[in-house]
């Protein structure tokens, strides 16, 4: 069930009570395709998206530890934090901007944060660094809070019992922070560094939350400021342009958010706490030596057009599983992949989104699929609009 209903239109609004996936209440569902070929013995009605695995996810907890931890970075050049002080705030005023710096460590950027008149919610890992930041905020005066607690473990997938400091619902009640309409404003920005051993499965994992309107998501249209590395940062910008790069994360992660490239940072720029409690400079993992990679500071906020009359919370698990379905095959034509996954005839589908049945993937922006999934939704053709095959579950994208 996701929060911010108003702003909707009013058929999304009064279907939210429905729960993420019932897309069936806005007049479409999902069949097996064993169901499919049984349509002349039974009717639709019966049948419900099935959940489809997520292969970019364990069914461990997420925060459960996976040999030795990464050590955690931080900003530690006051330059580079008033650099990003200014990109953060940009042109709002910072006694209104409520920032959620995760792991500031030493609090470097928390300082210029509060000396631009920012309220600062510092999300704190290390025990070490707590009294240091308490003491910051006594000593600048400014509106802070500390936390101790790993922000990137937040509502965690695949627990049904999650502790009170990684429940957001619980922690952002604790701070004060509301809800509001998805239609309004950023109401929270989120400034951190992504672990790079976690990095592929927080962007994975951030992104269901987004679409789904949960965790940090329920509050409204969030946005992201983070570091990232050069790799993922090439990925999220993909277009048919760089086939080599162009990924079903480029798709959905452009579909749902404005991404803004701001600036590039050598690793050397940031400081690590290690397993021993000691600050030193940042090392490119050995990994990575080779690519003598840098970390990319984007801005990632949620468009306010994101949810429609056919794209909503309650429905986003199918446009997922469309576009993951597409990039399964990139060579096969969009026609195929339709015929395959929807009970609508393709082409008048294509027709009217002006999308060539002999194209593949390759031919298709971001928001090609998501026009194309919004007329389908639409279609009147059929009330049970997508097949859903069982086979498909072992599609890896």
């Amino acid at each position: 069930m996701w929060g911010p209903a108003m702003g909707l239109p009013p058929r999304l609004a009064l279907s939210a009570l429905a729960g993420p996936g019932r897309s069936c209440i806005l007049g479409s569902g999902a069949a097996t395709r064993k169901d499919w070929q049984a349509r002349n013995r039974r009717g639709f009605s019966d049948f419900y998206l099935q959940p489809l695995f997520d292969h970019d996810f364990d069914e461990s907890p997420f925060y459960a530890p996976k040999g030795r931890s990464e050590p955690t970075r931080y900003v530690a050049c006051k330059k580079l934090a008033r650099n990003l002080v200014r990109n953060i705030l940009r042109f709002q005023k910072p006694s209104r901007q409520l920032v959620l710096e995760c792991n500031p460590g030493p609090g470097i950027l928390t300082e210029a944060l509060l000396k631009a008149g920012t309220r600062v919610v510092a999300f704190e890992s290390e025990k070490s660094f707590i009294p240091h930041l308490k003491a910051l905020r006594n000593s600048m005066g400014g509106e802070m809070q500390v936390v101790h607690g790993d922000f990137f473990k937040m509502d965690p997938r695949h627990q049904e019992i999650i502790k009170p400091e990684y429940d957001s619902r619980i922690v952002f009640q604790n701070l004060g922070i509301k809800a509001v309409p998805w239609s309004a404003g950023v109401p929270v920005k989120i400034f951190g560094i992504l672990p790079n051993k976690d990095e592929r499965r927080l962007l994975w994992k951030i992104l269901f939350d987004l679409y789904s309107c949960e965790s940090i998501y329920r509050y409204g249209r969030v946005e992201l400021n983070l570091f990232v590395t050069e790799k993922h940062f090439q990925r999220l910008i993909a277009t048919p342009k760089r086939p080599d790069l162009y990924h079903v994360l480029s798709v959905l992660w452009q579909v749902a958010c404005d991404i803004k490239f701001i600036q590039m940072e050598p690793w050397s720029s940031f400081s690590v706490h290690t397993e021993n409690g000691h600050s030193e400079k940042s090392k490119l993992p050995d990994s990575l030596n080779s690519m003598k990679q840098n970390l990319y500071f984007i801005q990632m906020t949620p468009r306010r057009s994101l949810f429609t009359e056919n794209l909503s919370p309650l429905n986003y698990d199918i446009f997922f599983h469309m576009v993951k379905h597409c990039f399964g095959k990139r060579s096969a034509p969009i026609i195929q992949h339709l015929r395959s996954l929807s009970t609508v005839e393709p082409i008048e589908i294509l027709r009217q989104v002006r999308i060539r049945p002999g194209w593949t993937i390759l031919k298709l922006y971001p928001q090609d699929f998501k026009r194309l999934f919004e007329t389908i939704e639409s279609s009147e053709e059929s009330v049970f609009k997508w097949v859903y095959d069982d086979s498909l579950e072992d599609v890896l994208v």
